[in-house]
């Protein structure tokens, strides 16, 4: 499906120029289920690594993945940043990079999906949704089972963007560890959350990751936060009960696979 995804302007080099950055030595991919919180993690990281290893191309699909395999270069490391599906050619373009897999709990994700394709923000062929021509019900059943031809369903977004990853040597790393360690900075919890993370990408932690973290996280410099949506129609904060029991009906097993429930 082709799409188009409008916003503020991304203001994080400007940001990330004060900060004395590390050089990469090897490749590092962070993956994700889409609304995950991609922008989250992306825009942390780039915080710790020197600008010149931030990739510059497109995010790294499978469709796009012939013409991004410059950022798995081993010679000229970058740190990049997808929705890169699992397959043979993926599993082989990956087999010497540092691989981050970022996921959401099923729940919250569908409402997030909802509402990004019920913003302005987003622009792709089912803008015939929006402005209340259907309910924010009938979007959320839509997220979850899909639509022929047009949405693909929950399942088949976890099972290739995230389960199938699962047992390489991938890292997982849920959303919602990310949202607790940036809540709680001053924690020792939250110092050796980020102290994983950036070793699993191949950086230590320098004395000054608080301010990287928050100047990263902060949501008013991520285009696809929910605050920073333009939405006609308001979306629960929570997911409703049904539409719950249809996410355990459509991938029943899947929250306790990822560490929800």
């Amino acid at each position: 499906m082709n799409a188009i995804i409008r916003g503020k302007p991304d203001n994080l080099d400007a940001i990330g120029a004060r900060f004395d950055r590390a050089t990469l030595s090897q490749p590092v991919l962070l993956n994700s289920v889409p609304k995950a919180g991609t922008h989250l993690i992306r825009n942390i990281l780039r915080m710790f690594v020197v600008k010149e290893q931030h990739w510059p191309g497109e995010y790294v699909q499978h469709a796009l993945l012939r013409r991004s395999l410059a950022a798995f270069s081993q010679e000229r490391p970058f740190i990049s940043w997808g929705h890169l599906l699992f397959s043979d050619e993926a599993a082989i373009a990956l087999r010497k990079v540092r691989h981050i897999v970022l996921v959401r709990d099923p729940y919250d994700w569908v409402l997030a999906r909802a509402r990004f394709y019920l913003s302005d923000e987003f622009q792709g062929t089912m803008n015939h949704i929006k402005g209340g021509a259907v309910a924010p019900e009938d979007v959320m059943n839509m997220m979850i089972l899909g639509v022929n031809g047009q949405v693909p369903t929950l399942t088949d977004i976890y099972t290739y963007n995230a389960v199938a990853w699962m047992g390489t040597h991938a890292t997982i790393v849920r959303y919602e560890d990310i949202v607790e360690a940036v809540g709680d900075l001053g924690s020792k919890r939250s110092e050796a959350f980020f102290t994983k993370l950036l070793n699993d990408c191949g950086v230590d932690l320098p004395a000054d990751w608080r301010e990287r973290v928050e100047a990263g996280a902060d949501r008013r410099e991520s285009r696809t936060a929910s605050e920073n949506l333009s939405l006609a129609v308001e979306v629960p904060k929570t997911l409703p009960e049904i539409q719950k029991r249809l996410v355990e009906f459509h991938a029943p097993g899947l929250r306790a696979l990822l560490g929800y429930g």
